[in-house]
């Protein structure tokens, strides 16, 4: 390869350059140039295709899968994708896409994408059962969002280029992303309102009713759940530390209904009032509990938003919460000498 040798390029029709042989292989790297796009240079009769120059055609072979990557099996729908996620207290999930794949996304998690990367909003959640049904069909999935309070639109986001491409999706408060494996938990897990982060394009994002009474008028979420179905990568967000509990058949868990974040539709799930009348009143933790009778995995969270939320709303000022974690010498009166 000549590294030296000067190229023009036409990218959608307009001519630019001349470039080097690196700085062009370094946009083909980065997204910014593709396989429609042509090329001339000295000593040529005519322009070119990129991928048909022996200087650039090796950079349009799609790479081999990584370390441990398997095929995706016949008949998966879910795209196949790569994930790294980073962070402790405020994590951020970083997904890498092959050449045509792509990722849904909740509407505000977006934080960085690779120059790649086309982003589009879209009626339901793209996954083939709402395709399939066209406008109707569309327009069915979205509706059923706005019943878990979640936005009409999702976005998509897709890797139009010809090399793997990058974005990332970062979490809402403090607390841990949990990468999901539908088809590890049978195609299926239920989740609270707006625990879903992302996942891989194909994945459903709808609803499940909860079918007891119980559970649908003192469980926390209403009648309403969020349900994640298909054979791909879901990431679901929870506040604080998480933990993931299997129980055998039979085995009954007791949560605290904030604290619950998912479990797999195998779990029988309903709720029941907190024994004694004095508890109940001044117990402090409420009047109903989840309960939960195996088969199958829970995810539990140990600081739900509306918890945190309700701490930091009691202390503001702003309404009546007294700062006395800031330790002020002059305490009111340096508050009414500052403006506060």
């Amino acid at each position: 390869m000549n590294a030296d040798k000067q190229w023009y390029v036409a990218i959608n029709g307009q001519q630019q350059g001349p470039w080097p042989t690196s700085e062009v292989v370094g946009k083909v790297q980065r997204g910014e140039i593709d396989d429609s796009a042509h090329i001339f240079s000295e000593g040529m009769d005519n322009w070119a295709p990129i991928h048909t120059d022996p200087s650039f055609a090796a950079l349009f072979v799609t790479p081999p899968p990584g370390p441990g990557a398997t095929p995706a099996p016949p008949g998966q729908v879910a795209d196949e994708i790569d994930y790294q996620i980073f962070g402790e207290e405020m994590q951020f999930v970083e997904i890498t896409l092959d050449p045509s794949e792509a990722c849904i996304a909740e509407a505000g998690s977006f934080m960085y994408m690779d120059p790649g990367i086309e982003m589009n909003t879209i009626f339901g959640d793209g996954s083939a059962k709402s395709e399939d049904g066209g406008f109707m069909g569309k327009l069915l999935s979205a509706g059923k969002r706005v019943l878990t309070g979640e936005s009409l639109f999702m976005t998509i986001f897709g890797n139009s280029g010809s090399t793997r491409q990058k974005a990332a999706f970062a979490s809402p408060y403090p607390g841990r992303i949990i990468p999901v494996d539908l088809t590890a938990h049978n195609g299926s897990l239920l989740c609270q309102k707006d625990a879903f982060l992302c996942a891989a394009k194909g994945v459903s994002v709808g609803i499940a009713l909860q079918r007891k009474l119980g559970a649908g008028f003192f469980g926390g979420e209403g009648f309403i759940l969020q349900k994640l179905e298909g054979d791909g990568l879901a990431f679901v967000h929870a506040g604080g530390t998480i933990m993931e509990r299997r129980l055998d058949p039979g085995e009954t868990l007791r949560i605290d209904t904030g604290c619950l974040v998912a479990f797999e539709a195998s779990v029988d799930y309903d709720i029941q009032m907190v024994p004694g009348i004095k508890t109940a009143l001044f117990g402090g933790e409420g009047l109903f509990f989840a309960s939960l009778r195996g088969p199958g995995s829970v995810w539990i969270q140990s600081l739900p938003f509306s918890r945190l939320a309700s701490r930091v709303y009691a202390a503001a000022p702003q309404t009546g919460g007294k700062r006395t974690g800031e330790g002020s010498v002059l305490g009111g009166l340096g508050d009414l000498m500052m403006g506060d």
